[in-house]
């Protein structure tokens, strides 16, 4: 199922999210139960989120749009690749984009930085994140693809 056909049969279910978000992922059509990230410039908590079971979960960051500072790069996607997350989704920056492009893995993100984020442990895990017209909350539905992002509160198909 595309974002485009869940939106033509799914109308009134799905929300799209209203932010013109890159692919820089090896796979570009993705889906998956949201767990979500609040954390500004510290990559901290998606470090620990990564290590974890994904379970074809799509991790969803709000960095804040800041492209000052990466919040994926490549050694934490593969570490989300090889424990089963389908995909990541940055209001934000990742770097390693070119070797992030060679792996089977969803990410979508607004633009790159080559600067790593600070490691203070900030953030929150698992809370409503806000950007792009949508409130977004952990086990909610995202399908994403080259059209864009949607999200609804259960799996549509």
């Amino acid at each position: 199922m595309n974002t485009c056909d869940l939106c033509d049969r799914h109308d009134a279910q799905v929300r799209v999210l209203e932010l013109p978000l890159r692919d820089y992922g090896g796979r570009i059509g993705f889906d998956g139960i949201v767990s979500t990230i609040k954390a500004y410039e510290d990559n901290s908590l998606v470090r620990d989120a990564v290590a974890e079971p994904g379970n074809g979960r799509v991790l969803v960051i709000d960095g804040g749009g800041s492209l000052r500072r990466s919040m994926l790069g490549d050694l934490l996607a593969a570490k989300a690749l090889e424990n089963g997350w389908a995909g990541v989704v940055v209001f934000g920056a990742i770097r390693d984009s070119a070797a992030i492009g060679a792996m089977a893995l969803g990410v979508k993100a607004l633009g790159t930085c080559p600067r790593k984020t600070d490691k203070l442990g900030q953030g929150l895990r698992d809370v409503p994140v806000r950007f792009g017209g949508l409130v977004i909350c952990p086990g909610e539905w995202l399908c994403a693809d080259a059209d864009g992002v949607v999200l609804a509160d259960g799996v549509l198909g």
